[in-house]
C-alpha cells in the first residue's frame, strides 16, 4: 500500500498522461499514478462528460480535486458537485485569446476583409473606422478582458464593461451590470463578447440587442457561438443595420460549408483559433504545474470553479 500523501498522487484521464502534462505534474512535485489510486485528476479531454463521470464513480471516493483543460466547462455542468474541489483553465488562455479580439477588432474596423475579397483595387477612404479612441462595450469580466483592457490602452478607447458582479477594472472607464447591459450597447463602435456561456447568457445577443447597435458598429465573439443568435446575426449583417461581425465562434460549430455567415461581405470568420493547441500547451501545463504545487501545500488553487454560477 502506498503511504505517502495522497495530495501528490494525480491521475490524467481519460486515456493516461500525454508527456508534457506528466511533466507538468513532475514539475508541481506530483506523481502520475493510476486512477485507482489517485487523489486528484486531471481531465484532458475537453468533450468526454461521460468518460469522467465514469472515472468518479468508480474512484470517485478518493478523488478530492478535479483540474478541467478548457476556460469553457458546459459539456461538464451536469458532472461538477459540492463534494470536492473543481477547477478549470479560467484564465490560462487569456492572452492569446484577447489578441484574437483584438485582431478581430482592428480587421473588422479597417475593413480589411472587404479590401481583401474585393479582387479589385478601391478608392481609399472608402471603408473603415478608427479603433483609436472608439467607444468600446466588453460583455465579460475576466482574464480576457483583464488582458484586452490592458491591448485596448494605446488606443485610448472608452472602455464599458458589463460582467454580472461589478468592480472596478484597469482600464474601463466603467464597469456595470447586466441589468445596464441594453444602455451599454447604444452608440458603440466595438462591443466584445468575453463571457462564459450559461443559461443566462446563452443568446445575449439577440435581434432585439442588435436593434441596439449602430450601422457602424462591430461585433466580435470570441467567447462561445451560443451568445449570438445567429439567425438575427444573419439578418443583422445583410440588412447592414450594423456595421459588421468578427467571429472566433459560432453556433453552429464548425459553421457548416454554405452557410449564409461565409457569404456575407461584413463578417469574419475564424475557425475557434484564438487559442491554438500549439499556443495551449505551455500554457496549460504552467497552470497543472502551479497548481498541483499549490494542492501538495495545501493551498488555495488557481482557477475555481463556481458550482453554482456553472463557470
Amino acid at each position: 500500500m502506498d503511504t505517502s500523501s495522497g495530495r501528490e498522487l494525480v491521475a490524467v484521464g481519460p486515456a493516461g498522461a500525454p508527456s508534457w502534462m506528466a511533466e507538468a505534474v513532475r514539475a508541481g512535485g506530483g506523481r502520475v499514478v493510476p486512477a485507482e489510486r489517485a487523489h486528484a485528476v486531471l481531465w484532458a479531454d475537453p468533450d468526454d462528460p461521460a468518460g469522467l463521470r465514469r472515472l468518479l464513480d468508480d474512484h470517485g471516493d478518493r478523488i478530492a480535486w478535479v483540474q478541467l483543460p478548457w476556460a469553457g466547462i458546459e459539456p461538464y455542468v451536469g458532472v461538477i458537485d459540492e463534494e470536492r474541489h473543481w477547477t478549470c483553465g479560467k484564465g490560462v488562455y487569456a492572452e492569446p485569446v484577447a489578441e484574437m479580439a483584438l485582431t478581430l477588432a482592428l480587421a473588422g474596423m479597417r475593413g480589411l476583409g472587404r479590401y481583401a475579397r474585393s479582387g479589385r483595387w478601391r478608392e481609399a477612404g472608402t471603408i473603415g473606422t478608427n479603433l483609436a479612441g472608439a467607444r468600446v462595450t466588453v460583455l465579460g469580466g475576466g482574464g480576457i478582458t483583464d488582458e484586452l483592457l490592458q491591448l485596448l490602452a494605446p488606443f485610448r478607447c472608452d472602455v464599458t464593461v458589463v460582467r454580472s458582479r461589478p468592480i472596478t477594472m484597469a482600464g474601463a472607464a466603467r464597469v456595470v451590470g447586466p441589468d445596464e447591459l441594453d444602455a451599454a450597447l447604444e452608440e458603440r463602435d466595438l462591443v466584445v463578447l468575453a463571457l462564459a456561456l450559461t443559461p443566462h447568457t446563452r443568446g445575449v445577443v439577440d435581434a432585439r440587442r442588435l436593434r441596439l447597435l449602430t450601422p457602424s458598429t462591430w461585433l466580435v465573439n470570441v467567447a462561445r457561438g451560443a451568445h449570438v443568435v445567429t439567425d438575427d446575426l444573419v439578418a443583422a449583417l445583410g440588412a447592414g443595420t450594423i456595421g459588421g461581425a468578427g467571429l472566433d465562434v459560432t453556433d453552429p460549430e464548425p459553421l457548416p460549408d454554405g452557410h449564409p455567415l461565409w457569404s456575407l461581405p461584413n463578417c469574419i470568420i475564424t475557425p475557434h483559433v484564438g487559442n491554438t493547441p500549439e499556443m495551449a500547451r505551455p500554457l496549460l501545463a504552467a497552470r497543472i504545474t502551479e497548481n498541483v504545487a499549490r494542492w501538495i501545500a495545501g493551498g488555495p488553487l488557481l482557477g475555481p470553479v463556481d458550482v453554482a454560477l456553472g463557470y
